[in-house]
């Protein structure tokens, strides 16, 4: 049986959002939550039903109440299923499944649905995730990291808007630099500083304000600039710690901001 459909419960979310939304309550500020991932508002109740599941960090029930769903469920699946992963689940082996559960139901997502830009998304995401969890390098030698990269440009072509997949293509050539360095990594794997910085950047334009946003591009900056860029990833990260976060994906986002701090 797999990870996401066992009986065994999931470890609790930490960090619910203070004010529990509603369906009501999640269309206020629906915009104001999906800037990152340019996701439309679901018209159909019950899929705004399991995206309530997932903002009040109930992940493993956002996950459960969208694969119910059938296709139109799938992409709040795999976004409670990722965060869940990264954030909460404590077993290493188990994050490596769930990555790859979420990286599997995208790519049969992109069969009947090409030019959906969450299918992309979230197989670029989630290999990506895996690929760190597995090491960079050896993500590297498997050949994920060109299918990591092609998932996270086709996102950008299908919605230019998709700030989070600007991070993630970003944090790709990050990666990669930072692990191989830069005359390897461009050579072998198509990562480069300067297309790195250019899409922390562009980011950064399309979601400025966002505990995210600011996390993932002073992690960046940090590989890919080294010790001179500690200052302003520090300014950054203090930004995303003082953030007030709406939901419990960006709880997690700001304590982890704060941890950072701290270490």
């Amino acid at each position: 049986m797999s990870p996401s459909s066992a009986p065994l419960p999931w470890a609790p979310c930490p960090c619910p959002p203070a004010e529990p939304f509603t369906a009501d309550s999640l269309t206020t500020h629906w915009q104001r939550l999906h800037r990152g991932d340019a996701e439309a508002l679901p018209a159909d109740p019950a899929v705004l039903e399991a995206w309530v599941r997932f903002h009040n960090g109930d992940f493993q029930g956002a996950t459960h109440a969208g694969l119910a769903l059938g296709a139109l469920g799938i992409t709040v699946a795999n976004k409670a299923t990722c965060i869940h992963a990264r954030y909460v689940e404590p077993s290493e082996p188990q994050r490596l499944a769930l990555w790859l559960e979420a990286a599997e139901r995208a790519r049969v997502q992109q069969l009947s649905k090409p030019q959906d830009a969450a299918a992309w998304y979230w197989q670029g995401y989630a290999l990506g995730r895996y690929s760190q969890g597995i090491s960079v390098a050896k993500a590297l030698a498997k050949g994920l990291g060109s299918q990591v990269r092609q998932a996270l440009q086709t996102t950008i072509d299908r919605e230019p808007r998709h700030a989070d997949a600007h991070l993630a293509l970003a944090n790709f050539h990050a990666e990669v630099i930072d692990q191989v360095g830069e005359l390897i990594g461009g050579m072998t794997h198509g990562a480069r500083k300067q297309t790195g910085l250019d899409l922390y950047q562009r980011a950064m334009a399309l979601n400025p304000d966002s505990a995210i946003t600011l996390a993932e591009v002073a992690n960046g900056l940090v590989m890919l600039e080294g010790p001179k860029a500690t200052e302003q990833a520090t300014r950054l990260l203090q930004q995303a710690a003082a953030f007030r976060p709406l939901d419990a994906m960006e709880r997690l986002y700001v304590e982890s901001a704060r941890m950072a701090l701290d270490s």
